[in-house]
């Protein structure tokens, strides 16, 4: 059995009366379990509600770096902390740095950077304080060039020990990630595994140790091939472990059993 660490499930991509089948399809296809990422306060409630309504599904709460000028309360992270409380509340996140999109109107990318920055510490802080791991969101505007990576392991590191993270929809090579899994961080790929373009993401896949890394989705987006174009599913999480079995030259049971024991770990779940 495979667990989905990461997609958006209360998305409005998704229908409200269309998810009993997408959970339903997603356990035909061996993805009994799922986390739901909530990406602000709205979605983290929303979130919750879907893990109440599914038994497979489980909630993560936090404000994304995207959504750091939408929040206008002064009382945030209290709301976080709150919705924490849930006994299906897994995990902070989605949080971190995003510096491929620029800054919204009526901010300069300084400020918004900065804000971005108070936002993800704070909410490591809470993380740490609550005994949960989170889930980081983190991009940069080219491979080549990358302050956003460089910024957040600089901001993650000094909390090992104290908090694990998983840095998700890992896009880059096996070395980028290795000062993360050395202090017992981990990574998870995505349908992105998939394309022809990102060999070095399957190259990385290929060379990560068992317990290092997790597999996700991220649904509504980033579908794998042979679905790449269309709306991801929790299901497709399938596709992404096959391709990176093959890869490993792994049977698909076996990376499943390892992705799942380390999903289980992570986020604490029987």
């Amino acid at each position: 059995m495979l667990i989905d660490s990461h997609c958006h499930l209360a998305s409005y991509k998704y229908a409200h009366d269309e998810l009993d089948q997408v959970v339903a399809n997603a356990e035909a296809a061996g993805v009994t379990r799922m986390v739901s990422i909530g990406t602000d306060l709205e979605d983290g409630v929303a979130c919750i509600a879907l893990a109440e309504r599914f038994s497979g599904v489980y909630a993560a709460v936090g404000i994304h770096p995207c959504s750091v000028t939408e929040i206008e309360a002064d009382d945030w992270l209290e709301q976080i902390e709150k919705l924490a409380m849930h006994p299906k509340v897994v995990a902070i996140g989605e949080i971190g740095l995003d510096y491929f999109h620029g800054a919204p109107k009526g901010w300069n990318d300084e400020d918004y950077r900065d804000r971005q920055k108070e936002f993800f510490t704070k909410q490591l802080d809470l993380a740490s304080k609550l005994g949960k791991n989170v889930i980081v969101h983190n991009r940069d505007r080219s491979e080549k060039v990358r302050p956003c990576w460089d910024e957040t392991l600089q901001t993650i590191l000094p909390y090992s020990g104290r908090l694990r993270a998983v840095l998700h929809c890992h896009t880059s090579d096996w070395e980028s990630a290795k000062p993360l899994v050395d202090r017992g961080h981990l990574i998870s790929f995505t349908g992105i595994v998939t394309y022809k373009s990102a060999a070095v993401v399957l190259e990385a896949a290929s060379v990560a140790g068992a317990g290092q890394f997790m597999v996700e989705t991220d649904a509504p987006y980033l579908a794998p091939v042979p679905h790449r174009g269309g709306r991801c599913e929790p299901g497709y999480t399938r596709d992404i472990a096959e391709c990176i079995a093959k890869a490993r030259s792994e049977s698909i049971e076996s990376l499943a059993t390892h992705t799942t024991e380390t999903a289980e770990r992570f986020f604490e779940l029987s």
